[in-house]
């Protein structure tokens, strides 16, 4: 069986080797790069399965580089720094990245967003149902089911669920549902968004108030678990 390729974009030398020591443990392929410039070679030459990607390079903004890949790269891209204000998280994930961690980094958890993005990377829109927990989502029924019991859910609620499931695992930004839901106009109004994240929670949560699948990114938006 081939191993999964992880392309390492990031000029710092402890921080490859450390990641290097633990994805090969973890059964992945590593290949590094320590510039921007390399880094997008070798992603051209060599599309790995996923990119972990630094925002602090020597010759380019990482920031850059997330956008020059996206031009044409469409697997999972997750952002490993230090830069790590709501600006630069915000940045990052509204130019493509798929998630986020700051460096420090626990090494179980950078596992755990790699695992979840492959499989956003592996799945495909012909999948018409998915299990998530005790969440059952059936795309070609348009229906939700908690516990094998039918939620009555709004369409909107339902539009909103429904773009949670299809990027489990990933932080998603107030401006990016706003605009996947509502529309263009509507990428302020993060309030409007709120409300209807807390009626859905009541919903689908055991606990509103202790959500264990919509969970709060503060500041940046909301990951679906």
């Amino acid at each position: 069986m081939n191993k999964q390729e992880i392309l390492i974009i990031d000029d710092e030398p402890q921080i490859r080797k450390l990641l290097e020591i633990t994805l090969e443990s973890n059964d992945y392929k590593v290949i590094q790069a320590e510039t921007g410039k390399q880094g997008l070679l070798l992603a051209a030459n060599h599309p790995p399965e996923l990119i972990l990607l630094d925002l602090g390079l020597p010759d380019s903004s990482g920031h850059d580089i997330l956008k020059e890949l996206r031009q044409w790269y469409n697997k999972a891209i997750i952002i490993l720094s230090v830069q790590n204000s709501e600006h630069d998280i915000v940045t990052a994930l509204d130019n493509g990245a798929t998630d986020y961690l700051s460096k420090p980094f626990r090494t179980a958890e950078l596992l755990a967003r790699m695992r979840s993005a492959i499989r956003q990377n592996q799945s495909t829109n012909t999948v018409s149902c998915i299990e998530i927990g005790d969440l059952h989502i059936d795309w070609t029924a348009r229906s939700v089911k908690k516990k094998n019991e039918l939620l009555k859910l709004t369409a909107t609620e339902y539009n909103l669920i429904s773009l949670f499931a299809k990027n489990e695992g990933r932080v998603l930004t107030h401006q990016y549902i706003l605009k996947e839901i509502w529309g263009v106009g509507y990428q302020t109004e993060t309030q409007y968004l709120r409300v209807f994240v807390a009626q859905l929670r009541k919903k689908i949560e055991d606990n509103p108030n202790q959500p264990r699948h919509i969970i709060t990114e503060s500041g940046v938006g909301y990951r679906f678990q």
